[in-house]
């Protein structure tokens, strides 16, 4: 039972109420620790892996390499998923009913379809488009989508319908009567969206879009099936003439844990000052309402 302490200053006394120790969740914690611990012992002690192979491929060229070209697909798939999953949300919540549509129909297509059928789709559409004809010349299907447009495709017009509802989320999340102050303020429609909507919606949409860029970082590797020059597949390509699959397998999972550490903390500081300038705004207004 916890245990009411009274301290007197004068003339009154304020109650210290002492809080039990929650023996249960330190039992639990104890627990836990000593399992990764227990864990990491086996892990670390374990004589089929060459440690020392792992520090030396940490740093090799070819893996750097594919560090490079995930981190260069993942921002090309986010800008072009952000971009056009912006235009598909307010196709969306327009009044045009052909607009409307087209994005729930975009939306549906490319949400829905698991993103390594895509990819295969994309690799392999020169299968009943082999040629495009412009004029007299002909282009072949297979010189322009090499495997690392076809993991952009799949990538970004996948991000794009998932970027689409959330920024549709975020725009409707932002009361009705701020639109109607837009135009009372002589503002057109693309005025007030992009002055007072978007703005707003903002503190709505960044937040799920770093779970997505962090998600994208992952789901970058699934690029290995069609032979993208990603991470993953440099660390295959040189565990196959090494045989070093575990110590190659922990390098590729080293630098994603490392790039998307990175992208949370920089995640974190984005919502901190989201938060900040949202209190600031909140307190400018009361100020003015005063």
């Amino acid at each position: 039972m916890s245990r009411a302490i009274f301290q007197t200053a004068g003339a009154t006394s304020t109650p210290i109420i002492a809080k039990p120790i929650q023996w249960g969740q330190t039992a639990i914690g104890a627990a836990a620790i000593l399992i990764l611990f227990s864990v990491a012992l086996v892990v670390g002690r374990s004589q089929s892996i060459q440690w020392p192979q792992i520090g030396r491929y940490l740093f090799h060229p070819t893996i750097l390499r594919g560090v490079l070209l995930t981190l260069e697909l993942t921002a090309a798939a986010m800008l072009f998923g952000i971009a056009v999953g912006c235009a598909v949300a307010i196709m969306a919540i327009s009044r045009n009913l052909v607009l409307k549509v087209l994005s729930a129909a975009f939306v549906w297509l490319f949400r829905g379809v698991p993103l390594i059928v895509q990819i295969f789709f994309w690799f392999n559409i020169a299968l009943f488009i082999p040629q495009l004809r412009f004029g007299t010349a002909t282009i072949s299907i297979n010189e322009i989508i090499t495997p690392s447009l076809a993991g952009f495709l799949a990538l970004a017009l996948h991000e794009a319908a998932n970027m689409a509802e959330i920024i549709r989320g975020g725009l409707l999340s932002v009361d009705q009567g701020q639109q109607d102050a837009g135009r009372s303020l002589g503002f057109t429609g693309s005025q007030t969206l992009r002055v007072i909507v978007l703005p707003q919606a903002a503190r709505v949409i960044i937040p799920p879009t770093g779970n997505q860029a962090i998600g994208m970082l992952k789901a970058s590797a699934i690029v290995s099936v069609i032979g993208m020059e990603d991470l993953l597949t440099q660390a295959q390509h040189i565990y196959a003439q090494n045989f070093l699959v575990i110590e190659l397998l922990i390098v590729a999972s080293i630098w994603y844990l490392a790039v998307t550490t990175l992208a949370s903390l920089g995640q974190y500081f984005i919502e901190r000052r989201l938060v900040r300038h949202a209190r600031s705004s909140n307190k400018s207004v009361e100020r003015s309402g005063e």
